[in-house]
């Protein structure tokens, strides 16, 4: 039964550094990274309507975003982050780019759109729809279509007159996103967009007019460059002094703690893997803010450790058993690491809240080195040294930093 926990013990070591050995140079180099690493530049707009006594409503800033969204698609420029914050603002990062001049130049024009006869002419624009008033309906046979509402009656009997049995395409910007053909005049505000229209794609025609009816001017308000060769310089700087730190932090812990030391290296070493992995997944963007709550979670982590090391040893000192001084120190250092690491979930929880940008990658990156922690530095590491005690192997007190001299009787 003794061998049987240690052979237990010796196969979850071998998976967990098996695992991390083997996947962790796929999974570092699947890891998005910011500009801040990458090199790039990060552009915060303020929005405001083109029209006089307009609104900027949620709908679309959303809209106006996704609008960017394609912009920077056409671009070519890959992984962009893209997020509105709060009822006027859009935060937009794009890592990697050369020409950034030609690419705010892009970005910062607002959503034209037109529809136009067959020659080109433009017949119609986004000022002419009445601001939301577009939406998907369904006809008897229950195929979406989209119906819109205009402004102006007159005009679009007008243009509907001098347009039967011919297309009115719809653009935005300068691609072209339907081709609807006018069936008869319309001398009224409503109409319908008919055709062999998916739910999904007359939803998107909905959102692409009701973007035009309220288009949105973009102001910079905050800009941040940074060139590729200060990002590369900051990656290596970074990684450099991340691996000099763990190397530092697992010696310590060997040193200090012996068995159990080494029981934390390599819980520690899986909980690293784990949160890349977890990011990798997520396809989250590592910045320099985010690396910096990975360090901090490690030493949260190595917290942990310690705390119930500590415990465990001074159970020892009182004279009890192995096994009833591991389950006595792990059990009252349980709540304190419980404490600390649920009002840390709470602070981050509000930074993740109020803030933005790098805050929020920040404290969602804290948050998930927490959970992990608990996951691997406090339930897995106390079941490795418990399987280490239950194989009766490793029985001395010196194992664990304790000295035959400090044990009192029981």
């Amino acid at each position: 039964m003794k061998a049987k926990r240690l052979v237990v013990f010796c196969a979850i070591v071998v998976i967990c550094l098996t695992m991390t050995a083997i996947f962790s140079p796929n999974v570092i180099k699947g890891l998005r990274l910011g500009l801040d690493l990458k090199g790039g530049f990060e552009i915060l707009y303020v929005a405001t309507p083109v029209e006089e006594g307009g609104k900027v409503t949620k709908a679309a800033l959303i809209e106006t975003a996704r609008n960017l969204q394609k912009r920077i698609d056409a671009q070519g420029i890959a992984e962009p982050d893209i997020t509105t914050e709060g009822s006027d603002r859009i935060r937009v990062k794009l890592a990697g780019v050369t020409d950034e001049a030609k690419v705010r130049e892009t970005l910062k024009k607002p959503a034209n759109l037109t529809f136009r006869a067959p020659d080109g002419t433009v017949m119609l624009n986004g000022s002419d729809f009445v601001a939301g008033g577009a939406k998907v309906e369904f006809d008897q046979a229950h195929q979406p279509y989209v119906a819109i509402k205009l402004k102006d009656a007159a005009k679009f009997g007008e243009v509907t007159g001098k347009l039967v049995g011919q297309t009115l395409s719809i653009y935005l910007d300068e691609e072209m996103k339907s081709s609807p053909t006018v069936n008869q005049v319309i001398n009224s505000d409503t109409a319908s967009i008919t055709g062999r229209y998916s739910y999904d794609e007359a939803k998107e025609m909905v959102d692409i007019i009701n973007l035009g009816s309220l288009p949105l001017n973009l102001t910079e308000k905050y800009t941040q460059s940074v060139g590729a060769t200060l990002g590369q310089q900051s990656l290596h700087q970074t990684v450099e002094a991340g691996l000099i730190g763990a190397v530092l932090i697992l010696a310590f812990m060997i040193f200090f703690y012996r068995m159990p030391g080494i029981v934390a290296s390599i819980t520690l070493i899986t909980y690293m893997f784990i949160v890349l992995v977890i990011f990798n997944w997520m396809n989250a963007t590592l910045t320099l803010p985010g690396i910096a709550a990975l360090i901090l979670g490690l030493g949260m982590a190595v917290d942990a450790n310690i705390i119930t090391y500590e415990r465990i040893k001074e159970e020892i000192r009182t004279g009890k058993s192995m096994l009833s001084a591991l389950k006595a120190g792990a059990k009252h250092s349980f709540r304190t690491i419980l404490d600390a690491n649920v009002t840390n979930i709470i602070s981050c929880a509000v930074l993740y809240y109020i803030g933005n940008g790098a805050i929020r990658g920040f404290a969602l990156t804290l948050i998930i080195s927490i959970l992990v922690s608990m996951l691997t530095n406090v339930f897995l590491s106390r079941i490795l040294i418990e399987l280490l005690v239950k194989a009766n192997i490793f029985k001395k007190p010196a194992y664990y930093g304790v000295k035959e001299s400090e044990i009192r009787a029981l």
